[in-house]
């Protein structure tokens, strides 16, 4: 007995050891995890896209002149309540799936509401002092189950037709395009003109304001597609599992390392349309826009050749790049050491 009631106090002290030692290492923790927090919060948006020097593609960019964007197109707004406006044939037909939508869940909750306070009303006590011993009733059991599946299925047609036209097969005809995503910063590939590529790092916030762009979405080198065209947009990443999403073209695809995932894409007008990475991919998830920058296909043809790409019987049909017309982007970075096009992140110490 002695020797067991050793062991008990032997026991004991060992756990109150443990729940000190552990509570301190908890408390150690905790701290740890604010301080990296803080100093997450802390970086500088200027610094976001993860290239070893600030000004790696400041040659690209100062090449670069972007349409001015149109305020409250293809963008978000302060005290949106709503969805963005679409400007895609499948944005329109979501579009009105969500309005529509919407109504029938005003009409059903309407009537419950209403059915509700019928029945706390009617039912009441002091009306039936004698509660009525009704244990079913036949055409209400039916009305309440076929009424809801035809609701149901009314639903289903339309949402099934949504995800079809996502899902259409790109034209033989449809320019393809690769968006790659990078940790954290995005290229953009034509295969179809000439292989060439894009890198697009965000703009800090002094740069984005100057150029009349919102701060967080603006990048250096956008996204450059024509207008009414199909697109064979293709979606990959280099390192972790990215997602390009542009709400306002009702387009959102993850981009998953070793894979090429791909999806009709079309935007209906001219203009500017943000976006960003929607799949948590780092530290530096938030500092991923994305800018699609929309033009009639003459200019498009005109900025492809002005890249260096190449055009499909552009010789035969006189097409030739206006530096004038369209501005020029710098497809790589100008630092040898930054991520250029087609390369893999780099490492840097000193960040």
């Amino acid at each position: 007995m002695k020797t067991l009631g050793f062991h008990r106090i032997v026991a004991s002290l060992a756990m109150a050891l443990m729940l000190v030692f552990g509570a301190n290492i908890a408390l150690a923790q905790d701290a740890a995890e604010e301080a990296a927090t803080e100093q997450l919060e802390s970086v500088d948006p200027a610094e976001a896209a993860d290239v070893a020097n600030p000004e790696a593609v400041s040659e690209g960019s100062g090449a670069y002149t972007p349409m001015a964007p149109t305020e409250g197109k293809g963008m978000p707004v302060d005290a949106g309540w709503d969805i963005q406006p679409q400007y895609s044939e499948t944005g329109h037909f979501a579009y009105g799936l969500h309005f529509g939508l919407i109504w029938v869940m005003v009409a059903i909750c309407a009537f419950v509401l209403l059915l509700m306070l019928y029945t706390i009303f009617r039912f009441r006590k002091k009306a039936n002092p004698v509660p009525s011993k009704t244990s079913h009733n036949t055409l209400i059991e039916v009305v309440w189950t076929v009424v809801p599946a035809l609701i149901l299925l009314a639903i289903a047609i339309p949402s099934i037709t949504l995800i079809a036209k996502q899902y259409e097969s790109p034209p033989k005809d449809a320019i393809t395009i690769k968006a790659i995503g990078y940790q954290w910063y995005w290229g953009y590939a034509y295969p179809d003109n000439g292989d060439f590529e894009i890198v697009s790092n965000m703009l800090d916030k002094e740069e984005a304001l100057a150029r009349g762009e919102p701060h967080q979405l603006a990048v250096d080198n956008r996204m450059v597609v024509p207008v009414g065209v199909p697109i064979r947009l293709q979606v990959t990443a280099a390192d972790v599992i990215h997602s390009f999403a542009v709400p306002s073209l009702w387009f959102k695809m993850d981009a998953v390392p070793g894979r090429l995932n791909e999806k009709i894409f079309q935007v209906d007008e001219p203009g500017v349309y943000y976006g960003q990475c929607s799949e948590l991919c780092g530290a530096r998830h938030g500092y991923m826009p994305i800018a699609v920058e929309a033009l009639p296909m003459d200019q498009y043809n005109a900025w492809v050749l002005a890249q260096g790409g190449t055009i499909a019987g552009a010789e035969e049909e006189g097409v030739e790049a206006d530096p004038a017309a369209v501005p020029a982007q710098e497809p790589e970075s100008s630092e040898p050491s930054a991520p250029g096009a087609g390369a893999p992140p780099v490492e840097d110490a000193t960040n």
